[in-house]
């Protein structure tokens, strides 16, 4: 049985006409990640890729630096949970966490408001891309998104190298679907200095920390970017394109990486 969406009774009204139909709608399930037994959250998502959700939240939240941190990572089905050993204590990483989820904790997010808390260097290269490659990657994204095509209820994002999609993910919280990325990466131990980053959700601060922790110099999306994700795509050295669509995008930083090809 599919488990990543189920079929429900539903009523469509086209043209004047009601009739009932079996509608199939995204499944959002509780996942619940421990950290060296600790229980660190619960995230409501798509039951994909739980091990890499797991990694890449902890990678975006400051648990883990680097793959050696990493003693073993155990998915368990049956109790929908996520276990992460680890070789370092994570007090402080614990600490600001909770701090921040306080916080935030409106079913929007827990990851990095203040660059301060991020502690990052502004990404510096000499990466380019052509604006009909980068189009072209965002058009094979949306053919890949099979989930979305069923249901219409999720967010997809992909990693892609200049002309090639790595990894393509796809989640019912356009967060979770980069921090499955994030943590495929994390995993693989990829170099993420001349990637880009694809997504169909709205770029928002988070989503643009995120992309700078992964060192992504270019993050694009078929929405559009906040005023807040600008400023600090300017600050962290990352190129923002938006309404990545029907062959036209708006560059919002460092508009020389995506050269008009």
């Amino acid at each position: 049985m599919n488990n990543t969406y189920k079929t429900v009774r539903a009523w469509r009204i086209k043209e004047g006409t009601r009739e009932e139909v079996a509608d199939p709608v995204t499944v959002e399930s509780p996942l619940t990640l421990y950290f060296n037994d600790s229980e660190i959250v619960t995230l409501l998502c798509t039951m994909e890729y739980p091990d890499e959700l797991a990694v890449g939240f902890l990678c975006s939240e400051g648990f883990l630096k680097s793959r050696d941190d990493i003693k073993s990572v155990a998915v368990d089905s049956e109790a929908a949970a996520v276990r992460v050993t680890s070789r370092k204590s994570a007090m402080i990483a614990e600490q600001t966490f909770l701090k921040r989820y306080i916080t935030t904790g409106c079913g929007k997010g827990t990851s990095f408001y203040h660059l301060s808390d991020a502690v990052l260097r502004p990404i510096d290269t000499e990466f380019r891309i052509g604006s009909g490659q980068l189009l072209d990657l965002m058009t094979e994204a949306q053919r890949m998104s099979e989930l979305f095509k069923t249901t219409g209820g999720v967010h997809s994002s992909a990693v892609c190298s200049e002309g090639k999609i790595l990894y393509f993910r796809e989640d019912v919280g356009r967060h979770n679907s980069v921090d499955k990325l994030i943590g495929r990466c994390f995993l693989e131990g990829i170099d993420m200095g001349d990637k880009v980053l694809l997504t169909t959700g709205r770029i928002s601060s988070e989503i643009l920390i995120k992309a700078a922790k992964m060192g992504v110099p270019v993050l694009a999306s078929r929405s559009a970017p906040t005023e807040l994700a600008v400023r600090h795509a300017q600050e962290l050295g990352v190129t923002i394109a938006g309404f990545v669509r029907n062959k036209r995008m708006n560059i919002y930083t460092y508009p020389e990486r995506i050269t008009i090809i």
